[in-house]
């Protein structure tokens, strides 16, 4: 744990890896393994949303040319 003074730390209740920092009113986690792995989750999370984004904002862009054919299309019926 990362503190300078871990002696002064109080347990959290039914978490063992919960501590308070009295001094500042702090929640020290020393769960370092549980941490990075919610990290490591939290990230994958944001590249899956950044990359559905991006399919969304690319079938946007795919609909409005359909769209434009479409209508260029019924333009050039109509006028023959």
């Amino acid at each position: 744990m990362a503190h300078s003074d871990d002696t002064n730390l109080i347990k959290v209740k039914d978490k063992n890896y919960l501590f308070r920092d009295p001094s500042t009113e702090a929640i020290v986690n020393s769960d370092y393994e549980g941490y990075n792995k919610y990290v490591e989750q939290y990230k994958k999370k944001y590249k899956e949303n950044k990359k559905m984004e991006q399919i969304e904002s690319e079938l946007n862009i795919i609909n409005n040319e359909l769209f434009e054919i479409k209508t260029i299309l019924r333009k050039l019926i109509n006028e023959s």
